[in-house]
C-alpha cells in the first residue's frame, strides 16, 4: 500500500532525522564502517602503487592533480572525507582546522604544476589526517589538541605578520606615489 507523502506542517522528528543522528559518533559496526571508509581514501590517494625499484609509494592525488584547472578541487573534495570523519568524532576545531589545513596546503601544491604534483607525493595529506584520526581514536586526545593549537596559533601569527607587511608595503608605496605626484622631496 502506498505512503501517503508528508507535508511539512505534519512531519515529525523521527521521520525526518534517523533516531541516532544527534550529532553522536557512530559506534559499533557504524563507526568501524566509517573508519574504514577513511583508511580506503588515504590508501587510494596517497599509497596505492609502489614505484619499482624504490620504497616510494604513489596514490591517485598526484594523478588526479594532474588534470588541469579542475584536478586540485576533485583530490580536495575527496580528501574532506577524511575530514568529515573527524567531524563525525567530535575532534576539537583546533584538529579539524589543522586537518582543513592538510588539505589545503595539498591543493596549493597541485596548483602548480607538474612540480606540486611531484611534492604531493611526499606531502601525504590524506595519510596525515588519518593518522591524527587514529592518534585521536587510541587516545592521544590532550597531545593532539596542543600541537594541533600551537600550529594554529603559529599560522595566525605568521598570517597576521604578513598581513602587517603588507598594510606596511602598502603605506610606504602609497606616501611615495603621493610624493611623486605632488612634486614634494
Amino acid at each position: 500500500m502506498p505512503r501517503k507523502p508528508v507535508t511539512a506542517s505534519e512531519a515529525h522528528v523521527d521521520a525526518v532525522l534517523p533516531p541516532d543522528s544527534g550529532g553522536r559518533a557512530p559506534t559499533g559496526q557504524n563507526a568501524h564502517d566509517h573508519a574504514e571508509a577513511s583508511r580506503i581514501v588515504a590508501r587510494w590517494m596517497d599509497d596505492l602503487l609502489r614505484i619499482p625499484g624504490t620504497n616510494v609509494r604513489i596514490g591517485l592525488d598526484p594523478l588526479i592533480g594532474l588534470i588541469p584547472v579542475a584536478g586540485g578541487l576533485i583530490s580536495s573534495c575527496i580528501s574532506l572525507i577524511i575530514v568529515m570523519e573527524a567531524v563525525r568524532l567530535r575532534m576539537p576545531l583546533t584538529a579539524l582546522l589543522r586537518m582543513g589545513g592538510n588539505v589545503f596546503i595539498n591543493e596549493l601544491l597541485d596548483s602548480i604544476p607538474v612540480a606540486g604534483d611531484f611534492a604531493s607525493i611526499f606531502f601525504r595529506s590524506n595519510s596525515r589526517n588519518l593518522a591524527l584520526i587514529q592518534r585521536w581514536q587510541l587516545g592521544g586526545q590532550r597531545g593532539i589538541k596542543r600541537s594541533s593549537r600551537f600550529l594554529v596559533f603559529g599560522f595566525l601569527f605568521v598570517f597576521l605578520l604578513l598581513l602587517a607587511g603588507w598594510f606596511v608595503l602598502w603605506i610606504a608605496v602609497a606616501m611615495w606615489v603621493w610624493h611623486r605626484l605632488t612634486g614634494q622631496s
